[in-house]
């Protein structure tokens, strides 16, 4: 099953940070649906909600959005839990639900450390399609376990299930293709990077998708300025994966010693635009739309809009659905 199976051609989703009240949930849900996206991710960062939690919520109040996490994690939750959990997500919403798994970053606070990341993934994956199927024959990965028997109770049997697979580099990107429908690059908005990573996919099946953190208001600078902040934050974990892009010369840990004094302000204040650019959707609507059309042309199958959104979520939504999605299914026509 390709990408376009479950996703229409060239795709544009919004995605949130799990750390909203329900009632935010069910309000910015329903405002996405009927603004016209095609669906709704939910990070699952360690620490914050849980985002089976909140995906209960979203589908709870669409019809038509799909819907998924970007991603789960294999190494702070057993596969087992996470077929059972996709289940539940994807009964609820009247099989809109797409699975999606990665290594996940900052491990290392909880004393995580994965050696072999991508066979961990992949082996998850394995063990979440013989559960959704019904197939009670065990497993016996490298990595994963489950003794015959092991099933999921109250599932009915689907063999569909749309796999997303986050992974930056060319050998996850590789073997992903061998089992995925998708493959994100989580937190990029670098054109050079999603031109680079499709041709690691070659002719694979495989969509790629790019989404970032997005800022957009009429008012540039502003969003801008928020955007710097948000992107202080990830910068050290995505910048040094990117082959297309040096940061500068202690750029690095500048920033990493801002946040750790927790000067979230000053942190932002050190990110250059070129920087900002390459990893941040922000700016006025004309220029948030431009931007992401230029990920389309170079290979993205779909682009998803993350958080904050705007300069508050409400008016930035708004102005995405209102203002650059209309410019992105004219530029993608």
């Amino acid at each position: 099953m390709g990408a376009d199976a479950f996703w229409p051609r060239q795709a544009v989703s919004v995605a949130l940070q799990a750390d909203k009240t329900s009632a935010d949930y069910a309000r910015l849900a329903a405002l996405c649906e009927q603004l016209g996206f095609d669906g709704i991710s939910v990070y699952g960062d360690l620490g914050y909600q849980p985002p089976v939690a909140v995906l209960a919520i979203l589908a709870e109040h669409t019809q038509h959005v799909r819907l998924g996490v970007a991603c789960m994690n294999p190494f702070t939750t057993h596969p087992f839990e996470l077929a059972s959990q996709h289940a539940e997500i994807d009964a609820m919403s009247g099989h809109r639900a797409y699975f999606g798994i990665a290594r996940g970053a900052w491990l290392d606070r909880v004393g995580l450390n994965p050696s072999r990341p991508i066979q961990a993934v992949a082996e998850a994956v394995d063990i979440v399609r013989l559960l959704l199927a019904g197939d009670d024959s065990g497993y016996d990965g490298d990595i994963y376990h489950l003794l015959p028997g092991a099933r999921l109770a109250g599932t009915r049997p689907r063999t569909d299930v749309h796999v997303l697979v986050g992974t930056w580099g060319p050998a996850g990107a590789q073997r992903a293709a061998s089992y995925a429908q998708e493959c994100k690059i989580g937190g990029t908005a670098n054109a050079d990077m999603v031109h680079l990573y499709r041709g690691w996919l070659g002719a694979a099946p495989v969509g790629v998708v790019a989404g970032a953190v997005t800022v957009v208001d009429d008012d540039r600078i502003a969003a801008r300025h928020l955007a710097r902040q948000q992107v202080a934050h990830y910068l050290d974990v995505v910048a040094p994966l990117d082959p297309t892009f040096e940061p500068p010369p202690g750029l690095l840990e500048a920033l990493r010693s801002r946040l750790q004094a927790g000067d979230a302000e000053g942190a932002g204040s050190l990110v250059p635009d070129e920087v900002l650019d390459r990893f941040s959707l922000a700016g006025d609507p004309d220029e948030v739309a431009r931007r992401a059309a230029a990920l389309y042309d170079a290979g993205a199958a779909r682009v998803e809009f993350g958080t904050p959104h705007g300069l508050t979520p409400d008016r930035g939504l708004e102005l995405l659905g209102r203002r650059v999605l209309p410019q992105l299914r004219e530029a993608i026509a």
